[in-house]
This record gives C-alpha cells, structure tokens and sequence, in this order.
C-alpha cells in the first residue's frame, strides 16, 4: 500500500490496541535504537534515514514493521524507543491518552505541513472547481463518483459518511475504493486522457510530484474532507530525555517538510529503489541539512556528529 501516513480506521486501530503486544525484547540500553515502523513508504525511508545517521553516532538502530496500536503499545511498555509517524489528527486518540498520562512524549512535530483532503488535477481546478460545493454543480462531469483508497480506511469512513449525510449534495455520489496504487494508476490515467476526476489526496507523498494536482478548499473551516492540515509528531517514551539527552537532542532536531518526504516516497515507492540506497543517496546530497539535524549532537564515544557523519559520506 502506498501510503505515508496512516489510514486505518478507528475500529481497527481499536482492535489491534487491545491485542497481545507482538513479541519484542526486553527494554535495552540506549546503545540500542528500537524504532516501530507501520508499513508505510514515508516512514519506512525517514526512519532509515534516520537510522543510518544514529548508526555512524555509535547507536544500534533497529527497525520493526508493526501495526500502528502496537507501535505506540510498545513505546509506552518500554519496548520500543521511538515512532516518527505520530499522524495527528488521526492518532490522536491514541496517542494523547498516553501522552497525558506521562508514559509518552511528543518530542517534534516532524512534519509540519502534512495535507489530507479531496483533490482535482489541474485541468479541472483550471475549469473552476477549487471546493467542495462545486463538485455536485459539475456531477456529470464526475460522473457523481469520488476516487478513494481501501474500504475502512480512515479517510474512505469520513467520505462515506459525507456522502451519507450529503454533505455539500454529494448524497447521490459514490466512493469508487481500492488499494492507494489502484487509484492513483486510475487517476493517472483519467488525468492523461483529460477526464474529471475527484480522489483523496494528502502529502508527504509521490502524487504530489507527479501530477499537478490541487486541494478542494470548503466554506466550512472544520471541513473533514477539505484541505485537512495535520502533523506528523516523533513519539517516545517519556523518559528519553533523561535517559539519553544526546539522542533525545537528535530526534528533536529531525525534522524534514512534505516536499523531502515526498521525494523520499517517490523515490522508494513509485521508482521502487531500496530504502538504504535512498537514504544514503540523499543524507549524501543534503549534507547541510543533516548539519542542522546533528548541531550540538555527540557521538557515543563524544566525538562531533557531523563530522563523522559528513566524512563518510562525502
């Protein structure tokens, strides 16, 4: 599934919350980085990134594929050590429980400038559909039907149940769901033969390098499904800064925009290269950028980041 956020539903995150923790080690030393990883393209390539700099710190990153509820399980057991896809408002119900209690810690939103909502490309904004409520004058054109991933996603529920309260007069149309690659493999192809098309966009990710598309803005400022700016938080368990304040001061200094990620997404899920690869090729690259990551940051033996880091990849 090409995604770089999270899209599972409430009743499924709810679900995998109150299963059995996968079985995981122990909690270690802070020699030892356990990051949680959901099987999301944007995450999987930050977290790379960022391992492979902690690794030339001393650190030993290791990464583990897991399901959202068990990621944040894991940190606030003392299993895990740090998620960097906190998707909020998605996760919040999840996660700001744990944070109130003080078994967890939001240490950076990083990613600011995430984006959820319905999308058009640029032939139809330029043809004067720029919201929500134009879409129904235009429903022909449409063909009343909206573009949507995986049934039971976050997302396709908040759709579904807009066309079920018809919101905007869109009770009459119809959420055309499949995986993330299906429908933007037909809106691609909508695009390139000129039909109007309407589907659930969000960056980071590749969609917004490839086609010139543009988010649907609404009259309503808590639009569900308009322009939904969201936050992307590094999570930890509460701890962290005390236990290792030169980790901690890392991880608070790691923060990348959506165009970065959405590079990284390209990069590894539409050009379908290896995420060790990407990664190294762009801290390689962006040498000035991990400089501003590293600043004040040690290596476990006291030597300075950058310069370690900057030698061996130059």
């Amino acid at each position: 599934m090409t995604l770089s956020r999270p899209l599972l539903s409430a009743a499924t995150l709810a679900t995998l919350l109150t299963g059995p923790l996968l079985s995981l080690p122990a909690h270690a030393a802070l020699d030892q980085v356990r990051f949680g990883v959901p099987p999301w393209p944007g995450v999987t390539v930050k977290t790379e990134v960022a391992s492979q700099l902690l690794g030339e710190l001393g650190y030993r990153p290791q990464a583990q594929e897991l399901a959202v509820s068990v990621v944040i399980n894991g940190l606030a057991s003392g299993n895990l050590d740090a998620y960097l896809a906190g998707w909020y408002p998605t996760e919040q119900p999840l996660i700001e429980p744990l944070v109130e209690e003080g078994r967890l810690e939001k240490v950076v939103a990083n990613v600011s400038d995430a984006v959820n909502g319905l999308a058009v490309p640029d032939h139809v904004w330029n043809a004067g559909v720029h919201t929500i409520s134009d879409l129904d004058r235009h429903a022909d054109r449409f063909n009343s039907t909206i573009y949507g991933i995986e049934a039971g996603a976050s997302m396709s529920e908040v759709i579904d149940n807009q066309i079920k309260d018809d919101y905007a007069g869109l009770g009459d149309w119809t959420q055309k769901n499949s995986s993330t690659a299906a429908m933007l493999a037909q809106v691609g192809q909508e695009i390139d033969n000129d039909q109007w098309v309407v589907f659930n966009a969000w960056k980071p990710h590749w969609m917004n390098l490839t086609y010139k598309l543009h988010y649907l803005t609404d009259d309503r400022p808590d639009s569900p499904i308009a322009n939904v700016s969201s936050t992307v938080w590094t999570v930890v368990p509460s701890g962290l800064k005390q236990d290792d304040p030169n980790l901690y001061r890392f991880f608070h200094q790691f923060v990348v925009d959506s165009r970065i990620q959405s590079q990284w997404i390209y990069d590894y899920s539409h050009e379908r290269n290896d995420p060790e690869q990407v990664a190294h090729d762009w801290i390689a690259a962006n040498l000035e950028t991990v400089q501003e990551w590293l600043d004040g940051v040690k290596t476990k033996d006291g030597r300075d980041a950058f310069e370690v880091v900057s030698a061996d990849f130059r």
